[in-house]
């Protein structure tokens, strides 16, 4: 592998050493921009000291990537059709890159100099979008062809349901809290620099920790997702498939693809109905990096089977070989997708569903280097620039200072929702469920709600997207006009 980059020419190599020290540095701003999600109820409330409780939120942020998974980072690899990057010309396709980077790093600097706790993650999904959206208006293409809708909608309204539920259940915790805790210290606000009662202590500092290890596993992975899509687009024949796939992982796609055109056989006359009842009104459609429709995918298994038979593994496919191979998989992917939305039984959707996860385990990995690279990137950026919007989660969101009970309640709550989007593969905004969590225990403690302040960080919530779409659209012109 290091042979294969080695041997690029210096231009390719200096920019890929470029996207991906920006990639990098996005993780760096991301982790100093969300530290106060992590840490601001546990210095607020003197559970901890400040540099104590920085520190260990860089280590449990760091901690966070490493073991978090790679379900997300998909997530976000998926939002850009990564063909898109090899398809173009090698210059639009680092213009891409550049262009998604670098408005994703001006909104979050802007934002973070504001001290509005506004969202990384739409920050990076909108830029995303507004690039993808940009290359094919430039190209003549239709919209969408530059961006996975399906995905798009699927991360969109987990982006918006989720700072709903950290609303409602942060109120319901503290309501809770208030029956069972009857002592009033811990529903008053902190006084001077006395640290709370040991119990509710140890419960803010563990939800704190617990907050930065879930926003590292889930904040983590959308920045190993970013790499990934640097890698595979600029360094496909080193990237595209997963070199170090063991023998059996190889071995267990091409039986998946025999059993793709078993099954297809099984069903052609109900499929084809289907198809000719126009059931489906648009295909191929845009819901994975690559589309297409059932009937062709028979040609992509075989290519598949084909290709793997003349190999004892993956790392021995040849590299102007490893594109196809990871298009012809996402191919049949996408049509086992459809496919299993004609299933009549969960016994036929579950068979689909494993043969998908079969199939998709060589093309979704993250090399090693690359999580350690992001951890650290993360974990770094935890450990500073935490102190402006602390100062906005403890005392502007509600008209009085945050006690013990809330700022419990309301990271309790979201490392339970970062947990749970983790596990689910969705990525979420911890700003957004934590200042959302803070929200609903003012609301249900009766605290009273600093209008000016959630308006501004409503207007953060609602203009971040369709910013950063601008600006990185207005980059992508830009770089790619001078390309």
């Amino acid at each position: 592998m290091l042979q294969s980059i080695s041997s690029l020419d210096g231009h390719t190599l200096l920019l890929l050493c470029l996207s991906l020290g920006i990639a990098l540095a996005f993780e760096f701003v991301n982790g100093f921009h969300d530290t106060a999600n992590a840490v601001a109820t546990v210095i607020y409330t003197k559970s901890l000291g400040a540099r104590s409780a920085v520190v260990l939120s860089g280590l449990c942020n760091f901690l966070g990537v490493s073991l978090g998974g790679i379900a997300v980072a998909y997530a976000i690899v998926h939002l850009l059709p990564v063909d898109l990057l090899v398809s173009v010309n090698s210059t639009i396709g680092l213009a891409m890159v550049f262009s998604l980077l670098v408005s994703a790093i001006l909104w979050n600097f802007a934002t973070w100099y504001l001290g509005l706790p506004a969202s990384s993650s739409h920050t990076l999904i909108g830029s995303i979008l507004g690039v993808g959206l940009a290359n094919a208006l430039r190209e003549g293409l239709p919209l969408g062809s530059g961006v996975n809708w399906h995905k798009a909608a699927e991360v969109g309204l987990s982006l918006f349901i989720s700072p709903v539920i950290g609303f409602v259940l942060a109120g319901a915790l503290l309501l809770l809290l208030q029956r069972l805790l009857k002592n009033p210290t811990l529903h008053s606000p902190p006084v001077g620099n006395a640290p709370p009662p040991l119990g509710m202590r140890a419960a803010l500092i563990a939800s704190g920790l617990g907050v930065s290890l879930a926003h590292g596993s889930n904040d983590g992975q959308k920045g190993v997702g970013l790499i990934m899509l640097i890698l595979i687009g600029i360094v496909p024949g080193v990237y595209a498939i997963n070199s170090d796939a063991t023998t059996e992982e190889l071995l267990g796609v091409r039986q998946a693809a025999a059993q793709f055109t078993d099954y297809f056989d099984a069903h052609r006359l109900e499929i084809e109905k289907f198809y000719q009842n126009g059931d489906i009104a648009e295909l191929p459609a845009k819901t994975s990096a690559v589309s297409c429709d059932v009937r062709g995918a028979v040609a992509a298994s075989e290519a598949i089977q084909q290709c793997l038979a003349q190999y004892p593994s993956i790392a021995a496919v040849p590299a102007a070989e490893r594109w196809t191979l990871r298009t012809d998989i996402l191919c049949l992917d996408d049509a086992a997708r459809v496919m299993a939305g004609l299933a009549t039984t969960s016994e036929e959707r579950q068979k689909l569903d494993g043969l998908r996860t079969t199939l998709r385990r060589p093309t979704e990995y993250a090399p090693s280097w690359v999580i350690f690279a992001v951890s650290l990137a993360l974990g770094c950026g935890t450990m500073v620039g935490w102190k402006r919007i602390v100062v906005t989660i403890g005392e502007k969101i509600g008209k009085t200072r945050l006690s013990y009970a809330q700022g419990a309640s309301a990271q309790i709550v979201a490392m339970g929702t970062i947990a749970l989007a983790d596990g689910l593969g969705l990525p979420v905004s911890t700003t957004h469920v934590l200042a959302s969590g803070v929200a609903g225990t003012m609301a249900a403690h009766k605290s009273g709600l600093q209008m000016r302040t959630l308006r501004s960080i409503a207007m953060a919530w609602v203009l971040t997207l369709p910013a950063a779409m601008l600006l990185g659209a207005g980059l992508f012109f830009l770089f790619a006009g001078l390309a």
